[in-house]
């Protein structure tokens, strides 16, 4: 699968606001403030799983009309296994 520029800017801007957490842990900030941006972070990575799957599930549907291996509900299925194991 080719990972477009979207779903890399959405991990990138993951990746600043951990760089963000660090900092308030090193700063001593108040815990409450440390879960939520926490939180924030594993709402983003959730989302871009999400938009991840989901490409990757339309993309094997296309690539089905061409071939007889798979069934549509077999890809789905295995769209949902990964989603439930990302959690």
């Amino acid at each position: 699968m080719e990972y477009n520029d979207k779903v890399k800017n959405r991990l990138k801007r993951v990746e600043g606001q951990i760089k963000g957490i660090l900092r308030m842990m090193e700063e001593g900030k108040d815990c409450k403030e440390v879960i939520t941006q926490l939180s924030a972070s594993r709402t983003a990575i959730d989302r871009t799983i999400g938009v991840i799957v989901s490409e990757n599930l339309v993309e094997c549907i296309r690539q089905m009309e061409n071939s007889d291996e798979r069934t549509h509900e077999d890809v789905v299925k295995e769209a949902v296994d990964l989603l439930v194991k990302s959690r």
